[in-house]
């Protein structure tokens, strides 16, 4: 006989709303008798009494006598299930707890009123860049991101083991082989016969030298380039093209000499290596050291290594358009560097600590300006950049000194003027009138580390996938996804008003209409760059919308 179902025990009532929570391990099932209306029910531990009775008694009728004992593998199942429903009561009372106390309104910390009136002196384009920072709270899966890095690093130290090899091949002197087939004259053996088959087999015969014009370059071997120190580099230029460039360097200890290749991939598995700069004995162009020879103590991340562009005939016509070329190091064998600084013996001189004072000098100025860029870096550096560029009507990056004065009235910068004639001093190291005003505004303003840079870079390249140095604005606006925004993930903003957002901040840059620079593209990401401490919360801010 089924027993009767009963619909109206479905209907809700009080008495199951303080049920209604109960979680499954708290919960026990009980079947009732074949007479009374409900088939299926559930009780709270306080009706334990009566169910369990009533469970035995049934199992005395159903269960049959004399069953095996169980075995290992269920008596391991059922303890695993016994953990899982333990471990799903403790989360369960975790979350109970945890709304108990969200439900506990916190009376906000009053602000200062230096705050608020920054606050309340940001303009609408400085609130939609500060959307761009919401991605630091939202940052990449840990154990993707983990993949990630450790496939980048993977990829990266083959890059640099390629170029290694192509260096070594390149300066290795090589003795010419001769051909074991040197002696045979035209009356020895005539073309087309074959040789005598008493003769020693190819492998076996005596190979010796031939006389021949053809003299290698240069009598080094493996271990004396075995002493190197490797390190990566960039080009400083406003040439987006230019500033991709992949450059891996090598400093030789033995004879202070250096040499710099470029890393060119073409698709997925092609692959070129070409020399950059040629292995010589190079100086300092520019700066406190200029004529000064370079040594291990200049190899650092963040040091300038500067070239005459003259002397290198073989560079790019674009890198050849400026008379000086400027590689900035990026990243340095750190286990190199500290072997062969244990095996040198440079010390310290008078320029080191000129340098030092230079640097106090300008970290003054960025210091007091910091605060003025804290929430409207984007605006006033991308503004910046653009009235520069407007005033340059030459095209090479240089503007003279009341240029510079004017730009900083503009722009709500104040800098005393003791502070901007030290500034200048420095900068103008060539005696000229004129200064680059990439390089006033890192020494001015200051700049991100390379670490951040190197993520800008990767999200450009991306972007500018033939390699031209602009991308065109659709472009952008196609790569640009905003799903992992928290505001969009709230449901409080739109995919397309947080992409609208952004596309018009960085509209506020662009010099032509339909694309951007990567000079544009890198000041955006300098202004957002100014108001975030953590390296990984910026990389999180480039990484998330771009998928790199």
């Amino acid at each position: 006989r089924v027993p009767r179902l009963d619909l109206g025990s479905l209907v809700d009532s009080d008495d199951e709303d303080g049920f209604s929570n109960i979680p499954l391990s708290t919960a026990h099932i009980y079947f009732n008798p074949p007479n009374s209306s409900p088939a299926l029910g559930w009780v709270t531990p306080c009706q334990m009494s009566y169910t369990e009775d009533h469970l035995n008694e049934l199992e005395q009728n159903v269960i049959p006598e004399n069953l095996p004992a169980p075995t290992g593998k269920y008596k391991l199942k059922y303890q695993q299930y016994k953990t899982e429903m333990k471990e799903g009561y403790k989360q369960y009372s975790q979350r109970n707890a945890e709304k108990t106390k969200s439900n506990i309104t916190c009376q906000p910390f009053p602000r200062n009123k230096t705050e608020e009136k920054t606050l309340n002196d940001l303009t609408t384009l400085d609130r939609k860049a500060l959307l761009q920072q919401g991605y630091a709270d939202n940052p990449y899966s840990a154990l993707w991101s983990a993949r990630k890095s450790d496939a980048e690093i993977v990829a990266a130290e083959k890059k640099k083991q390629t170029v290694a090899e192509q260096m070594m091949i390149d300066h290795l002197s090589r003795a010419v082989i001769s051909d074991p087939e040197q002696n045979f004259t035209n009356g020895t053996r005539s073309p087309g016969t074959l040789p005598d088959p008493k003769m020693a087999p190819v492998g076996f015969r005596k190979r010796t030298l031939h006389e021949t014009k053809i003299r290698t370059h240069s009598t080094l071997t493996e271990n004396v380039l075995s002493n190197k120190l490797q390190f990566d580099g960039r080009i400083i230029s406003r040439n987006g093209h230019d500033t991709c460039r992949e450059l891996i360097g090598f400093f030789f200890t033995h004879d202070q000499s250096l040499t710099v290749y470029e890393y060119r991939q073409f698709g997925k598995n092609r692959t070129n290596v070409l020399p950059f700069i040629q292995k010589n004995i190079y100086s300092h162009q520019r700066g406190r050291r200029k004529g000064k020879q370079y040594q291990l103590g200049d190899f650092y991340i963040g040091a300038n290594l500067t070239f005459l562009s003259s002397d290198h005939p073989s560079l790019p016509e674009s890198v050849k358009e400026n008379a000086l070329l400027v590689l900035r190091i990026t990243n340095v064998d750190q286990i190199a560097l500290d072997s062969l600084r244990t095996a040198s013996e440079e010390h310290g001189d008078d320029v080191t600590s000129q340098e030092a004072n230079d640097r106090l000098v300008f970290k003054a100025i960025q210091d007091a300006l910091k605060v003025k860029l804290h929430k409207r870096g984007v605006r006033i550096l991308t503004g910046l950049g653009k009235y520069f560029r407007q005033l340059d009507k030459e095209g090479n990056g240089h503007l003279d000194k009341a240029d510079f004065k004017q730009a900083l009235k503009l722009f709500h910068l104040e800098v005393s003027e003791k502070d901007f004639e030290s500034s200048w001093l420095i900068l103008n190291d060539g005696g000229s009138d004129k200064v680059d005003y990439g390089e006033f505004k890192r020494a001015i303003i200051g700049e991100m580390n390379e670490y951040r840079k190197s993520f800008v870079r990767k999200a450009f390249m991306k972007l500018d996938f033939n390699k031209t140095g602009s991308v065109p604005i659709i472009d952008i606006r196609k790569c640009y996804c905003a799903k992992k925004h928290p505001q969009v993930i709230s449901g409080h903003s739109t995919e397309e008003e947080i992409k609208s957002s952004f596309l018009e901040t960085l509209k506020d840059a662009r010099s032509k209409s339909d694309e951007v620079s990567y000079c544009e593209f890198e000041d955006y990401y300098e202004g957002l760059s100014v108001g975030i401490v953590d390296d990984e919360d910026f990389v999180n801010i480039v990484r998330t919308p771009w998928g790199i």
